[in-house]
């Protein structure tokens, strides 16, 4: 029996409150795991994974004063920046039951035999998706609520019919057994079994929930470092498993010469938000930014600074992150040629003795190019972001060319600009979010929302925001021939009413 506990521990001092539970040993998972697998049969029916979403929903909400405060103590985000995350969550459950009951993501294709079809002929044929089975979701640290335990993965997952085995993040273990309760008390609301999702905490349960045989993918949202070892441990399985992660992002943003002699200081002052926005830890902050190495520029960096210096300390969400930022902004800053307009540090107070100050640097475009300044080019998580001053576009174009993925690239031009649109083409092969102004912090749950990139942004091509969230937990199924009777409602002639499909090239509402 495993006797490790686990500890919920106060950000903003480091002190450990309470004792919250024991890591989950290898017996724990296996049991957690088998428990979802039988609870699987019980989300067959869409109509009751509508309910339930709704009522996992309605469950958040009537528990959300508990829900925010034990989230303050563990992540130090703020109760503002809770509730707004809290709702966006419960909005998101909706949402995930609206696409449920719409049905569309089901793909509902049926191509009627046709004799006479050429090159030869065809015979009754009609595919949908159907669900993978368990899922194994791992919550994130920045986010307590919207990608964490009741978060996106998890929604989306039980939109598409299928279980979830959580694994707790470490720095929120009570606030995931606080919404994993709200969840878990919603599922029997509704007539479905508990155990549609179960939670599990500890390091080593991550790796073993990969490696359980009735796991059927997974979803992942942390570190490249992280997501990378369980990404290959999933790949690495008798039979494999999709790995669905979210791991790193520089999120490059580009202003141009005439948008920096226009707005500089709007965009510093905008980019001085951004950065900044909860403690730097959006994996959406842009963290490197191409500013024009002129009078503009200069402009720009000063609304930047009196931005930064303006920005409130505080304790970033553990102590391991908080020693990564400082040290991660020290070892960048006496790099050959690199400045420091204000320089990021400690800054205790009473009640705050985890407290960091937000900071900026700056670099010639020109130098990125070189091994040496690499570090500049790798994502830094804390309230941090790189300003590297080009002469001309083509210092740009080099850098850009040696990034890796990102969730977004932003473009700061002038409407009617000459190669504008050019150069919104180049920043799109870089992440899956191409902005046109404004800032990439926060994302829009909607419908034509993709929230994913190339590696290392994501390990795949979908995303783990909107709707089309739920493609990632599904897979095709055609039936060839099989007598009426025997098809899921869905596919029969007369399927339910205003469920979409494509019968015979043609799109319907039946």
């Amino acid at each position: 029996m495993n006797t490790v506990p686990v500890w919920s521990v106060d950000a903003r001092t480091g002190v450990r409150s309470v004792q919250v539970t024991v890591e989950a040993g290898a017996e724990d998972v296996d049991r957690a795991v088998r428990d979802a697998h039988t609870a699987l049969p019980a989300l067959a029916d869409r109509t009751v994974r509508a309910a339930l979403l709704r009522a996992a929903a309605e469950r958040l909400e009537a528990r959300g004063a508990e829900l925010i405060a034990a989230a303050d103590r563990e992540t130090a985000l703020g109760t503002v920046r809770l509730t707004g995350e809290l709702a966006r969550t419960t909005y998101q459950l909706r949402a995930f039951a609206d696409v449920v009951d719409e049905g569309a993501f089901l793909d509902v294709v049926i191509d009627h035999a046709d004799p006479q079809a050429a090159p030869a002929p065809r015979p009754d044929l009609r595919r949908w998706k159907v669900p993978l089975g368990v899922v194994a979701v791992f919550a994130a640290s920045n986010f307590p609520f919207a990608f964490s335990v009741p978060g996106g993965d998890t929604a989306s997952a039980l939109a598409a019919g299928c279980t979830v085995v959580a694994k707790a993040h470490p720095d929120h273990p009570e606030t995931s057994e606080l919404v994993a309760g709200a969840l878990r008390e919603g599922a029997e609301s509704v007539g479905l079994p508990a155990d549609v999702l179960v939670l599990v905490h500890g390091r080593q349960a991550g790796v073993d929930l990969v490696r359980h045989p009735l796991v059927s993918a997974a979803g992942f949202t942390g570190s490249i470092a992280g997501g990378r070892a369980l990404y290959d441990l999933a790949a690495a399985r008798p039979a494999p498993i999709p790995f669905h992660g979210e791991l790193g992002s520089l999120n490059p943003v580009l202003v141009t010469e005439r948008a920096a002699a226009l707005r500089a200081e709007e965009i510093g002052s905008g980019l001085g938000a951004s950065f900044t926005l909860g403690m730097g830890q959006f994996c959406t902050k842009p963290g490197l930014v191409f500013v024009p190495d002129d009078q503009s520029g200069d402009r720009l960096e000063k609304a930047l600074a009196a931005a930064a210096e303006g920005a409130a300390a505080g304790a970033l969400l553990d102590g391991r992150m908080r020693e990564h930022f400082l040290a991660g902004f020290a070892e960048r800053a006496v790099l050959p040629g690199v400045t420091a307009p204000v320089a990021a540090g400690e800054q205790p107070a009473p009640g705050q003795e985890q407290a960091v100050r937000p900071g900026f640097l700056s670099v010639p475009a020109g130098l990125l190019a070189d091994e040496e300044h690499r570090p500049l080019l790798e994502e830094c998580f804390g309230p941090v972001t790189v300003v590297a001053r080009y002469r001309d576009l083509d210092q740009v174009t080099e850098v850009l060319a040696g990034l890796g993925g990102n969730l977004t690239a932003t473009l700061h031009a002038e409407p009617g600009e000459p190669g504008a649109a050019a150069l919104l083409e180049r920043l799109s092969g870089l992440a899956g979010r191409v902005l046109f102004g404004g800032w990439p912090t926060g994302v829009a749950v909607a419908p034509a929302m993709h929230h994913g990139g190339p590696y290392p942004a994501t390990t795949g091509t979908s995303t783990s925001v909107g709707g089309t969230a739920v493609e990632r937990w599904l897979r095709p199924v055609v039936y060839q021939s099989a007598p009426q009777e025997l098809l899921p409602v869905e596919l029969r002639d007369a399927g339910p009413a205003g469920l979409p499909r494509r019968v015979d090239g043609v799109l319907r509402l039946s």
